[in-house]
């Protein structure tokens, strides 16, 4: 990237919990910064926040310090050293954040885009579901991962936060991650589930940006707090991590 290129805002988003999101938005950071890119992990799930708790990172300052006007955005980011990537850690238990009027979320966002010449990608791990603050924050990037599973109830709110964004503008910013399953061929029907609803109510198809095998191993990683490419390195849902990771390293350095 270029001195004054501006780096690229990623929302990673799921629309249900349970689905692996936050695993993903920690271990594509980490699979990008492997890959040589400087990388910002924003904790966006305001309120429920945990990319600190699953990095076992000691967090001083946090973004309702930025909100309540006790710190700058720059002065609450830490550095994730196993992952080798930066992270801004968000609070966890404090409903009133889900609340914050759009002035507020705006001043957030602005903030966080002032980084973006600093880095090669920021990905922002929005909360679960389609409440107005996650839609407000989707809005903002430049593209978007929506992850989902092969369960009914996780394909069914993919789809409503993928309807919702088609319906605000930006539905054409959407890409799609199977997480979770057992082979690639049932991946991939799992996401021609999906993008067959897609295509039949909403007439848009979002691209799969790949699809990641459930690995036992990734409860040991967040049990034991520590990056799971740190700890499992080598495994098939590393690679899956990193050909995902490898398409936005090849986008990142077409928009730089």
């Amino acid at each position: 990237m270029t001195q004054n290129a501006t780096g690229k805002l990623i929302a990673v988003a799921s629309g249900k919990g349970g689905v692996g999101k936050t695993w993903f938005s920690i271990t594509l950071a980490q699979s990008l910064a492997q890959q040589g890119k400087k990388v910002l992990l924003f904790d966006g799930d305001l309120g429920l926040a945990n990319i600190d708790v699953q990095l076992g990172l000691m967090v001083k300052r946090d973004l309702n310090d930025v909100i309540e006007g006790n710190a700058s955005i720059e002065n609450i980011i830490l550095k994730c050293e196993d992952g080798g990537f930066d992270v801004i850690a968000g609070r966890s238990g404090q409903g009133s954040l889900t609340t914050l009027p759009v002035q507020r979320l705006t001043a957030i966002l602005a903030q966080l885009k002032s980084l973006l010449p600093r880095y090669d990608a920021v990905i922002i791990d929005l909360g679960a579901g389609i409440d107005r603050t996650v839609r407000f924050m989707a809005a903002a990037a430049d593209c978007s991962y929506v992850v989902t599973t092969d369960e009914p109830t996780s394909l069914t709110d993919a789809y409503a936060f993928i309807k919702l964004s088609h319906n605000a503008g930006h539905g054409d910013n959407l890409n799609i991650v199977v997480n979770m399953t057992g082979s690639h061929k049932e991946g991939e029907m799992t996401y021609q589930t999906l993008i067959k609803a897609c295509k039949n109510f909403l007439k848009i198809e979002p691209p799969l940006a790949g699809i990641i095998r459930q690995d036992k191993k990734v409860r040991d990683a967040i049990r034991a707090q520590t990056p799971y490419l740190t700890r499992h390195p080598g495994t098939e849902t590393a690679e899956d991590i990193a050909k995902i990771a490898e398409k936005l390293s090849t986008t990142l350095r077409q928009s730089a």
